[in-house]
């Protein structure tokens, strides 16, 4: 048993003595930790992640069939929303030329935040250009799900919009 200088007798005490408890300590807070993330995750998950994902992929050969014929058409959907906050799309064919004549049915989520829906619906401003009568009730991102509907064909896809 070694001695300190000045105090025979006591033996010296090391350090190390303390590593179980720093062991202890860290561990107790990386746990802590992890139960308040996982507490936050559950008690702010805003609801269900997606619809109905078991039947979509029950119908998964369909969904790629019609998903094969939209891309097919060539066309364009390019969403937007203009300084007061109306979604506004641009619509284009194959070719490039504006997409006239189309009809457009719009609904608008929430995809962050306070579950917020609204249906939109779309005029035609100027050919291939289509404004929504409606601005969106708060700032922030949105999910619009259109349907367009033209010359005898249906698209349906989603654009994200930013309102500023």
């Amino acid at each position: 048993m070694r001695l300190q200088d000045g105090m025979r007798g006591l033996p010296v005490r090391s350090r190390w003595r303390f590593f179980p408890w720093w062991v202890a300590g860290c561990m107790s807070v990386v746990i802590a930790v992890n139960a308040y993330m996982a507490w936050s995750a559950l008690h702010t998950f805003p609801g269900q992640a997606g619809r109905d994902g078991f039947d979509l992929s029950n119908r998964y050969d369909s969904i790629m069939t019609r998903v094969q014929q939209q891309a097919a058409l060539g066309w364009t959907v390019r969403a937007l929303a203009d300084e007061t906050g109306h979604p506004v799309l641009a619509l284009t064919d194959a070719t490039g030329g504006p997409l006239g004549g189309a009809a457009v049915d719009a609904t608008a989520e929430r995809p962050l935040g306070d579950p917020l829906t609204t249906h939109l619906a779309f005029r035609e401003a100027a050919p291939g250009r289509y404004a929504a009568d409606e601005t969106l009730p708060a700032k922030g991102q949105w999910d619009v799900m259109l349907t367009v509907t033209a010359q005898g064909h249906e698209v349906t896809t989603t654009r994200r919009i930013i309102i500023w």
